[in-house]
């Protein structure tokens, strides 16, 4: 059985997987717009092989797609009653791709646009929304749950309540617009603070900022948190105007020029391991080769065993390579 979660950040930082409904789009198995993870059911194939690419850089935990899996957000693309199936489904590909390495499964709650901390009964609504996808992920089999992408904290604690009652370690991370604040005011820290108090093993932040907008906050989270923390950003660059990249025209379909480069996010990764973060990784426009860097400036690459000795020779070249001189990392 592998390690569970708690224990491996006890012997050092975990390393996450990457993005999942932006790289499924760009390959043409997603609708942009509504991103909806219905993948899980009408190209599983393309779904594995996602995951497999982020275990085989490294990846130590798998989030199976289940990420607006939700009923109503099914709902806006007619799919309300496939809830069950698609996160069966997700959590059993990720389970797939994870036994193929050494990764944990975890299973996603996301906010669900549904939160109306005005109305008496969104808490019981999203309560139940959360409660009915706990229930098929912990039936297929998850190792831990991780609630991500939350701008209300209210919504986040719902989702850490729920979570915490399948007895699994449980990570909550907190999203941050242009204005670096929950949509209660909470700053990042005192959203963290919260967050922790309530149980959660594990507290940070993730998507819509890039690693130099992400880790200024999570350098902040880190010093009044004495519990494990995450930190996942996007691999987006954003003017620092406008730090959440989900505001920008570019998105969603001209964001390829903006994304980061592998060395980008391995320089995130070491800056977020010496800041004491805990848990390591990336969200939207972070791929396998943005994991693999980091997996192998963290010192975490997978070693494969595979592939034909190269005699290196650069004074007779035999590829470009060689006759250019390169030098670096030969993976």
């Amino acid at each position: 059985m592998p390690k569970g979660l708690l224990e491996r950040l006890s012997e050092g930082p975990v390393l996450g997987d990457g993005g999942y409904l932006l790289e499924l789009e760009k390959r043409g198995y997603v609708r942009g717009g509504p991103f909806t993870p219905e993948v899980s059911l009408t190209h599983p194939e393309a779904l594995l092989q996602l995951h497999r690419e982020f275990v085989r850089a490294g990846a130590e935990v798998l989030q199976a797609l289940t990420f607006y899996a939700s009923e109503d957000k099914l709902a806006t693309v007619g799919l309300a009653g496939k809830v069950d199936d698609i996160n069966r489904a997700a959590v059993r590909i990720a389970r797939q791709a994870a036994e193929e390495g050494d990764a944990l499964v975890a299973g996603n709650l996301s906010l669900t646009w549904a939160y109306d901390p005005k109305d008496p009964a969104s808490a019981d609504h999203v309560r139940a929304l959360f409660d009915r996808q706990l229930e098929v992920q912990m039936g297929a089999g998850i190792d831990v749950v991780i609630a991500e992408t939350f701008t209300w904290l209210g919504e986040a604690l719902i989702a850490l309540d729920r979570a915490k009652q399948t007895g699994l370690p449980v990570m909550v991370t907190m999203s941050y617009e242009k204005d670096p604040h929950t949509y209660e005011g909470d700053t990042p820290t005192e959203a963290a603070r919260k967050l922790a108090d309530a149980g959660a093993d594990v507290v940070g932040i993730n998507c819509l900022r890039n690693p130099e907008n992400t880790l200024p906050l999570i350098r902040e989270v880190r010093s009044d948190v004495t519990g494990p923390v995450a930190c996942q950003p996007v691999a987006y660059r954003t003017p620092p105007e406008q730090p959440d990249f989900t505001a920008l025209p570019e998105f969603p379909f001209g964001l390829d020029p903006l994304q980061l480069s592998r060395q980008e996010m391995s320089a995130f990764a070491v800056d977020a391991r010496d800041a004491g973060v805990d848990y390591i990784g990336g969200c939207c426009g972070t791929v396998a080769a943005h994991v693999r860097e980091m997996a192998r400036v963290l010192g975490k690459q997978r070693k494969e065993g595979e592939g034909l000795p190269w005699h290196l020779d650069y004074e007779r070249p035999m590829s470009a390579f060689e006759y250019y001189r390169h030098a670096g990392e030969q993976t």
